[in-house]
Order: structure tokens, then C-alpha cells, then sequence
């Protein structure tokens, strides 16, 4: 299902910022290569992980679902001097290949990169976050959320991604265990007071939530 007319979303492209040639270059062999390149951020929204990141100037960046780092490389480029960009990822194979990415970004520098679950890593992380950026499987969703919210600053934001999941929450009724997931982490976005929050339509989907 397009949930963006594909017209619309190249008129889009054609008149934002030209992709990254290295971030180009990660997507065509993401999609040539990779069994899921689906999963990928892709130009516009990637383009808007960069500017979020920029006018919020982070010094530490949580990014939950790590894939190739095309999402993390544009994260990171809104880091202050000194900042650091922690990246999840659970698949040893996609994490190799996000390292490699960093290095050919040259962002390497800016991010620690956790290979492991997420549930288990965050804990031990002892930092106060300016941006989440959560994309992982969406089962856990609601916890990841649960986990970051207390240690995000005031005025920083949450970031989640797919939170349309394909189109299948427009539907009457909501089937598949992800899709029923992600229905009942945006219920639970949408009935907390303590953030301010808007469902954007870009690609499939996603959540910008600031903590008051």
C-alpha cells in the first residue's frame, strides 16, 4: 500500500536538499544487497532526521534499530562538538555493515555502536538524551518508550518511526501482531500529558513527541 502517491513523494525529493552522495550510495546497495531494504530511512526522511537534529544541536543522541546507520549518519550530523550518538542494533551482520558506513561517512567519531537487545543496553546507558530516535521491532515499542522517556530532558524529542505500519492501523479492524502493537503504542503516545506530540505523514509514518 503507498500511503504517499510516489509523484508527490519525487516532487518532494526534487525540491528538498540533494542526498548525501555517500548516503546515496548506502541506499542503492541497501536495496541491492540488503533482505529487508525496506527498513531503510530513505532521502526525505533521512533529510529530516538531519535538520531535527540540527536545530536541536544534541549532545546525546539514542537511536534504537540501528539497520545500515543511513538514519544514524544523518542523526549525527547534528551533533555538538563533543557529542555522542549511541546506536542499537541486534544483528551482528547489519551492525558490521553500519560501521563500515560510519567510516565511509566519517562520522565513525561521533557514535558508539551497541550490538545486543535493546532492552538490556538501554538501562546501561547512564546519559540524558536531547533526541531518541526509535525503529526496531514494533512489539517493543512501548517499552523502548517507557525506558527513554524518564531520562529524556525537558525539550527533547522522542522520534518513532512506521507508526502507520504499511497502512494496515487505517484499517477497520487491526490484524498482525505488529500492527496491533504500534495501534496501541500510538494510544498510549497520544493519552500522555506529559508530552506534546504529532503524527506526521512521512514515508510510513512517524511520531514526533517533545517532552514539556
Amino acid at each position: 500500500m503507498d500511503l504517499i502517491h510516489p509523484l508527490a513523494e519525487a516532487y518532494a525529493s526534487a525540491f528538498s536538499n540533494a542526498e548525501d552522495p555517500v548516503l546515496e550510495q548506502i541506499a542503492a546497495e541497501t536495496v541491492a544487497s540488503h533482505a529487508h531494504p525496506q527498513m531503510l530511512s530513505g532521502h526525505l526522511q533521512g533529510q529530516f532526521l538531519e535538520i531535527i537534529s540540527k536545530l536541536l544541536q544534541p549532545k546525546r543522541i539514542l537511536e534504537i534499530g540501528t539497520m545500515v546507520g543511513y538514519s544514524t549518519i544523518c542523526l549525527a550530523k547534528g551533533l555538538v562538538k563533543e557529542g555522542i550518538l549511541h546506536t542499537i542494533e541486534l544483528r551482528e551482520t547489519d551492525a558490521q555493515i553500519a560501521q563500515q558506513n560510519f567510516e565511509r561517512a566519517g562520522v565513525q567519531h561521533l557514535i558508539q555502536l551497541h550490538v545486543g537487545d535493546a532492552l538490556e543496553l538501554i538501562p546501561q546507558l547512564k546519559e540524558e538524551w536531547d533526541i531518541v530516535f526509535i525503529d526496531a521491532d514494533k512489539t517493543g515499542y512501548q517499552m523502548y518508550y517507557e525506558l527513554v522517556k524518564p531520562r529524556l530532558r525537558k525539550g527533547g524529542v522522542i522520534l518513532a518511526d512506521n507508526v502507520l505500519f504499511h497502512g494496515e492501523v487505517l484499517q477497520q479492524e487491526i490484524r498482525g501482531k505488529n500492527a496491533k502493537a504500534i495501534q496501541k503504542f500510538n494510544e498510549m503516545v497520544a493519552a500522555d500529558d506529559e508530552v506534546e506530540k504529532i503524527l506526521l505523514t512521512l514515508r510510513d509514518g512517524l511520531f514526533l513527541i517533545r517532552k514539556k
